[in-house]
């Protein structure tokens, strides 16, 4: 193995890890519904959210959390979350559809996205607030709501190109919103358009983990409401998106460690650590190391609520250094969060059965083959290194880093493709792996379970379940039978 083994430990809940430690519950899910299989914990997604609104109440700050519907299709979680004050992002007719019949009202949900005209229709319809991206997109609103005679639609207009200092500070462009320098023809459309829609504030999408470059957003959001209100206006919200992260690490050494030695491996100064020699954006040019490491920032202290408790206590240097928290209290605006991967912490898994454990004539990694797809389980398609745990089939106790003889193994899939890899990394297993036992990729919910599964090759999708606890057992049913009215799912 080159050394010792480079595990990547997955940070486990306790809600998961009960889970995971019920191999009498998990092995006969996959017997019965097939590998791979997905499994949801909708109490988790309830519980995600009140770690943020606890930080609304601790910044004594009004205004609502959207759950970003694209991160998953689960109908288990949308109506668990349903069953709290939380709301729901829609990015989609089909999701908005989906959120309105999982029991969320109109003032509950935000359209965001590209919109075709029927999507934009519905939203109009049943009045929910629609975040538009350019002032095309806000004359065709109008046009509906006219042609249709129906109620003014509150909206939201999402902006981009945010500047601090006179420098230009986000890394990368966004297809999403009006740039700031050019949103005064967007006001002057909203001015023209009072009779069918009404400003409910403005917005923000940004790709990027950084805490600057949000701050700057939001910042910048704020002169925007103010130059909103000069022209008698009466904004009231900002919407900072998502895009508050996640950690899938249980230690950030492991993660430190990894990355050091990918390095060197790609320098030929360690056996390869990937199928192939994958770099994950780095290469060797003449003993030289270019290119960028390409992976997410899979241990991350911050994240989630806490990363948004930070980006409200960070200072705005242009509106006299105060608190973005601070400023947002002191106007009375309300705050919109959309965060997706980050409520969908700890609220799912993802099985999959093993078929074959195959040694290679030369020695070295195991060959492993699952019941699965790469594209079920989505991790490296994100950039998320994280080690799979093991569910024996015997009785043994699920197979996390700590004893036992360590292997290192290759995770293939089941396609007729030699680029169907599980993983692209070889990952390093606390022991051997046996046909029949289950590999439990934690985690997965947000994005990674179901956003790029397909049936190539005619092999079936994942089948989703439910999973909750009741009187120290756990008990299932398949997703979409899943209510919190139910006594069997009901909200404890």
């Amino acid at each position: 193995m080159g050394g010792h083994p480079l595990y990547l430990e997955p940070r486990l809940g306790s809600r998961l890890g009960s889970l995971l430690a019920s191999p009498d519950v998990l092995h006969p899910l996959v017997d019965a519904l097939g590998s791979p299989l997905n499994v949801v914990v909708p109490e988790q997604i309830a519980a995600n959210a009140e770690r943020f609104r606890a930080v609304y109440t601790g910044h004594h700050l009004s205004g609502q959390v959207y759950f970003a519907h694209k991160a998953n299709r689960s109908s288990a979680l949308l109506r668990r979350l349903a069953a709290t004050d939380a709301g729901v992002d829609v990015a989609s007719l089909g999701e908005l559809q989906h959120a309105l019949g999982a029991g969320f009202t109109p003032d509950r949900i935000t359209a965001t996205g590209p919109k075709n005209p029927e999507f934009l229709w519905l939203a109009a319809r049943t009045s929910v607030t629609v975040s538009v991206d350019s002032r095309e997109e806000l004359e065709q609103l109008a046009t509906l709501v006219r042609a249709f005679t129906l109620p003014r639609v509150p909206v939201l207009l999402r902006l981009s190109g945010f500047e601090a200092a006179g420098v230009r500070v986000l890394s990368r462009r966004s297809r999403f919103g009006t740039p700031v320098r050019a949103s005064d023809p967007l006001l002057e459309a909203v001015e023209r358009h009072r009779d069918t829609v009404e400003l409910t504030g403005v917005a923000y999408h940004l790709d990027t983990t950084s805490l600057d470059e949000k701050a700057t957003a939001l910042e910048g959001c704020l002169r925007a409401l103010e130059e909103a209100r000069k022209r008698g206006l009466r904004p009231r919200a900002v919407d900072v998106g998502g895009g508050f992260g996640l950690g899938y690490l249980a230690h950030g050494e492991q993660w430190e460690r990894y990355t050091s030695a990918l390095t060197d491996a790609v320098l030929g100064n360690r056996p390869p650590l990937t199928w192939g020699g994958h770099g994950y954006g780095l290469r060797n040019e003449g003993g030289t190391l270019r290119g960028s490491l390409g992976l997410y920032p899979a241990h991350r202290p911050v994240s989630g609520a806490r990363y948004l408790d930070e980006l409200l206590t960070r200072p705005a240097p242009s509106l006299g250094g105060r608190p973005l928290g601070e400023l947002l209290v002191e106007h009375l605006y309300d705050l919109y969060t959309e965060p997706g991967r980050a409520l969908l912490d700890q609220c799912g898994l993802t099985l999959a059965k093993v078929l074959e454990v195959r040694e290679q004539e030369s020695g070295g990694e195991l060959l492993v083959r699952l019941s699965a797809k790469a594209s079920d389980v989505a991790l490296e398609e994100h950039g998320v290194l994280v080690d799979p745990v093991v569910v024996p089939r015997a009785r043994r106790q699920p197979v996390s880093a700590g004893g036992g003889e360590p292997v290192a193994v290759h995770l293939f899939g089941s396609l007729c493709l030699e680029a169907d890899l599980i993983t692209r990394r070889t990952v390093f297993l606390p022991r051997r792996p046996e046909p029949g036992d289950l590999m439990a990729f934690v985690n997965t919910a947000g994005y990674c379970m179901d956003f790029h599964a397909t049936a190539a090759q005619r092999q079936p999708v994942a089948r989703k379940v439910a999973a909750w606890q009741e009187d120290g057992a756990w008990r299932w049913c398949l997703d979409d039978q899943y209510w919190p009215t139910t006594s069997r799912g009901g909200a404890q």
